[in-house]
């Protein structure tokens, strides 16, 4: 997101660095602490006539490809600013989450300005994901919209299918690079420019604009031109970082490399890692919920003043919606494409589990706007994190007790849906899916609305009017 406060954190996993198999991309949307999102099905289409896509953001314009596939997206609540439709997986088993934003040094942009009308975060995912049949041909369609339109940000995009797993860099008005994530590994992402050493002979593991080393060369931006170091070329690298992208990456790494000390305050922390243990889905939602459990750091915990208020969490206010793309080994996308999707604070909500063979998706996550509603999905998760926030010490394990509950609850479903669709004909595996997301939201929010009455209600004794007589008066 285009704000540099309150910006996303983006992780990525391999096929062979997760318990099942599975690759999995995922993103915490950071932008706006109220400002709802919607989750949505674009059906497949073929059309006769030309189609315009036309930004409402910033104007830019593109034709698209007359046949689109279907995918699942997150958009805004309104179209006003912008749909900003963030991620989805589509029918030909591709999943995208755009955009990690990040940011290009001015020397570097002296020579190749960012364009003011160019593709940015608000529209990739629209112009995309539904015209790719694989993560490696998402990094070279973008890549070639980025060549010819231009780009107005700096951005990070996230790809997988069921055998590879991207990660995509855009650098000023039309450079860019990706990599591959390797099978045993997996990355932490956060408001950085994060690709290191790009080996131009490796055409399996790294993506690039094809003129990327003549730019660089003709124009003297590399500080040491016996390597091509991209982070170090084009990135910032300045002390913010220290207390704003750093730490989120060591909290990622702390997570699942215990054993490896490090500082939070490091500017040579890898961007690939192999984790001491197979990753599950829950360590994915561990680390886009943390805000420093078990340091100094958590701005709730039990450090001084300035410890807790030293480095900035993963998981905060801002998160409008926090993502899960998971892609399942031997399975057809439809039931082994997951999209997990967390309403509002990560740390203060549940993932959600939608099979991304779904055809529509639950009425509650088609309402809400920048003023609550009880009718809303993205309002009824938000609305027991604000309560929880309001007499923290008081809640918190009110919450937590039933984040866990509802987890549980999920995992079950989950995995009875899956059972059951795995032996569906194939006329009733829409009806199926569709009902899963029904129900296992259902279950969510039902448990939710639950516990904000129950919150709602304990509070009216926590007033700071609250009276009580001291006899010793």
């Amino acid at each position: 997101m285009d704000n540099y406060y309150s910006a996303c954190t983006s992780f990525l996993a391999g096929k062979l660095a997760t318990a099942d198999g599975s690759t999995i991309i995922a993103r915490n949307e950071d932008a706006k602490s109220a400002w709802p999102k919607y989750f949505t099905v674009h059906p497949h289409e073929e059309h006769d006539d030309q189609l315009t896509f036309k930004s409402t953001d910033n104007g830019f314009t593109m034709p698209l490809p007359k046949i689109s596939g279907k995918y699942t997206a997150t958009p805004e609540w309104t179209k006003e600013f912008g749909l900003f439709e963030e991620d989805g997986i589509n029918e030909f088993g591709v999943a995208m989450s755009a955009t990690e934003s990040a940011y290009t040094n001015e020397r570097v942009l002296g020579f190749d300005p960012l364009v003011e009308d160019g593709i940015g975060e608000e529209a990739m995912v629209t112009v995309t994901l539904p015209y790719i049949n694989s993560a490696r041909m998402g990094v070279k369609y973008l890549g070639e919209l980025v060549e010819r339109y231009g780009t107005n940000e700096t951005n990070g995009i996230l790809f997988s299918d069921q055998e590879e797993v991207w990660y995509m860099e855009t650098a000023g008005g039309h450079q860019w690079v990706a990599q591959r994530i390797p099978d045993d590994s997996y990355a932490v992402v956060s408001n950085q420019l994060s690709i290191e050493e790009i080996d131009f002979s490796d055409e399996d593991s790294f993506m690039y604009k094809a003129d990327i080393q003549e730019f660089v060369e003709n124009n003297h931006l590399n500080p040491n031109p016996a390597t091509f170091n991209f982070r170090k070329i084009f990135g910032l690298n300045d002390l913010s970082d220290e207390y704003y992208n750093t730490p989120r990456v060591w909290e990622g790494q702390r997570i699942l490399n215990p054993e490896i000390k490090q500082s939070p305050v490091s500017h040579e922390l890898p961007f690939i890692r192999k984790a001491s243990r197979l990753i599950q889905i829950e360590d994915v939602q561990r680390i886009l919920s943390s805000h420093y459990e078990g340091t100094p750091y958590n701005p709730v915990g039990t450090g001084s003043e300035s410890e807790k208020h030293r480095f900035r969490p993963i998981s905060l206010p801002a998160t409008q919606e926090s993502h899960i793309l998971q892609i399942k080994p031997d399975l057809p996308i439809e039931i082994g494409g997951i999209h997990w999707l967390a309403m509002g604070v990560a740390a203060q909500s549940v993932y959600v589990p939608f099979f991304a063979g779904l055809t529509q998706t639950p009425e509650m996550y088609h309402h809400g706007s920048k003023t609550y509603s009880a009718d809303s999905a993205y309002w009824v998760f938000k609305l027991a994190s604000v309560l929880t926030d309001g007499h923290y010490e008081h809640f918190i394990k009110d919450l937590n007790s039933t984040r866990s509950k509802v987890n549980i609850q999920i995992q079950n479903k989950l995995h009875e849906y899956q059972k059951r669709a795995l032996v569906s004909k194939d006329d009733q595996l829409d009806q199926l899916l569709n009902q899963a997301g029904e129900e296992i939201s259902g279950l969510a929010i039902k448990e939710f609305q639950s516990l904000a009455a129950n919150l709602i209600t304990r509070s009216t004794d926590l007033s700071p009017l609250f009276y009580q007589h001291n006899e010793e008066l």
